[in-house]
């Protein structure tokens, strides 16, 4: 897996964006490449539908709010991103959420925030906006917790393993972070995982990876959370695992692990499905 030739950062008016633009910083330096910031949100139209029904400066209103979130993004965006020629600032998007999943298929990593309900910028985006952008694109996902502060990311790599299709390219995209990192762990839960563990071994061994293994036990409903309390344990500041799911039309059922991870999670997690 070659380093992220093109990073797409998610913007919102989320307390937590400046947060994810420290952090494409970061990458941008880490890895010598360009991130393209991407303001994206739905309009307040789509949020207060009953103004539609109202007089014209009902809609007019609706039509200020979008404009100051987007000056505020704006705003926010430039200040972090000043002096700094690798952070690049995208108009908004005309279809909102739904045409940045198909951004991201052009994109080698997606940054993204944690869904936060307590936010009131919460609002701004479906409740399955960071799912929905996994599953569409395809493409892997670095998710930032909306609590915590974010340090360095890759010193410390907790892997998530298991014998599946997901794991395997979340596994691949995270490449780059595991060369450079001073510690990978790796584990996997079920039965029988010896196998799996060593033969994973033999793989990162091959691109330059030290690996210490864990068995983690039974694969249950308290896997994710288990997944989560070892990251603490090995003090890891990036975990990487395989986002699960499968749909029926637009609604997507997530795997018991990455539901619960992205609604718990401490640390930024490497996704991808």
């Amino acid at each position: 897996m070659l380093t992220p030739g093109t990073i797409l950062l998610h913007l919102d008016s989320s307390a937590r964006t400046q947060e994810r633009i420290r952090l494409a910083r970061q990458l941008a330096d880490d890895f010598g490449v360009e991130v393209t910031g991407q303001p994206c949100l739905l309009t307040a139209l789509v949020r207060y539908p009953f103004a539609m029904e109202g007089a014209g400066a009902a809609v007019a209103a609706m039509r200020e709010l979008d404009k100051e979130a987007l000056g505020k993004i704006r705003t926010g965006f430039q200040k972090l991103a000043a002096g700094h020629g690798r952070l690049l600032w995208a108009d908004p998007l005309a279809d909102g959420p739904w045409g940045f999943a198909r951004q991201a298929l052009y994109a080698d990593l997606v940054i993204l925030g944690q869904r936060n309900a307590d936010d009131p910028a919460a609002a701004e985006l479906p409740s399955d906006f960071v799912s929905s952008v996994l599953l569409d694109s395809g493409r892997p996902g670095l998710i930032v917790p909306y609590t915590g502060a974010i340090g360095p990311v890759g010193r410390t790599v907790l892997v998530a393993w298991k014998e599946t299709r997901t794991s395997a390219r979340a596994l691949s995209a995270a490449l780059p972070w595991l060369q450079r990192a001073g510690q990978v762990h790796a584990v996997c839960f079920g039965e029988d995982v010896d196998a799996p563990l060593l033969s994973l071994q033999g793989y990162l061994k091959a691109h330059g990876v030290d690996l210490t293994a864990h068995a983690g036990g039974p694969e249950d409903s308290d896997v994710g959370d288990r997944l989560l309390s070892m990251a603490a344990d090995v003090g890891a500041d990036l975990l990487v695992m395989g986002c699960y799911g499968h749909g029926r039309t637009r609604e997507w059922v997530l795997g018991g692990a990455t539901r619960t991870v992205l609604a718990s999670m401490t640390l930024p997690v490497l996704m991808a499905h």
